[in-house]
């Protein structure tokens, strides 16, 4: 039976009992959106993709990029993320790519004058870096800066004697991988799949290094495909 028929036949019944009872059923209707989300499942591009991947086994950084870049069907320059099951929730740890992963990072420095921006609501940064000597300021503006995660932080290092130098090196490429909330998880884009297989393997392996033996899985993918579990060893 078509997944068009099984709506139709749902959407009957929920006719049948709406013309009994006078009124609309809102078990049937809810039935019928239901149905509709089951059957919708995944696009035929990424099943077909899926197919190419043999979910048993683990691949080389290498190969993996390759199959990765090659079932990407997106037609946009799509991201290529890392998707890493850790050891244990509340994992940190810091990278530096070796090449760029086609992000480019916004990092500011605290000041006077960058404070007033922020009192005003003009937030045009994804790291904000603060000697000491500002954190009393910033303070007053935490509950802006704090739910979207650029409060400053001894504990991922944008607190510093030398933002200069970290600005350099977030810039660079350098983050701080951290699980998500009560989760062992982690979520890093290491490139573009426009990028040359080589750049995206030395990003890949200087994640894997980076991590060491806190990670138990690592699967990529694209924006739009299938992904493809890595061989960490």
């Amino acid at each position: 039976m078509s997944a068009n028929t099984d709506v139709v036949k749902v959407v009957a019944d929920a006719s049948a009992v709406t013309e009994k009872t006078g009124e609309t059923s809102e078990k049937s209707e809810k039935a019928v959106v239901t149905k509709r989300r089951v059957k919708a499942g995944r696009s035929k591009r990424y099943l077909a993709g899926r197919s190419q991947v043999d979910r048993t086994k683990t691949y080389d950084v290498f190969a993996a990029i390759e199959l990765v870049k090659r079932l990407s069907y997106s037609k946009f320059d799509g991201t290529i993320t890392a998707d890493i099951v850790v050891r244990e929730p509340n994992t940190t740890a810091q990278l530096t790519f070796p090449h760029t992963t086609g992000k480019k990072v916004r990092v500011a420095i605290a000041s006077d004058e960058l404070i007033a921006d922020i009192a005003a609501g003009k937030i045009e940064f994804d790291v904000l870096l603060s000697p000491p000597a500002f954190i009393s300021k910033l303070a007053k503006h935490a509950r802006t800066l704090g739910p979207k995660g650029l409060m400053p932080n001894p504990k991922n290092g944008t607190i510093t004697d030398k933002p200069e130098i970290k600005k350099k090196e977030l810039e660079s490429g350098s983050i701080t991988m951290k699980t998500e909330k009560k989760q062992p998880v982690m979520h890093v884009s290491i490139g573009k799949v426009s990028m040359e297989t080589k750049q995206l393997v030395e990003n890949t392996q200087a994640l894997i290094d980076a991590l060491k033996t806190k990670a138990v899985r690592l699967t990529l993918s694209a924006s739009m495909s299938p992904g493809v579990r890595v061989a960490l060893g």
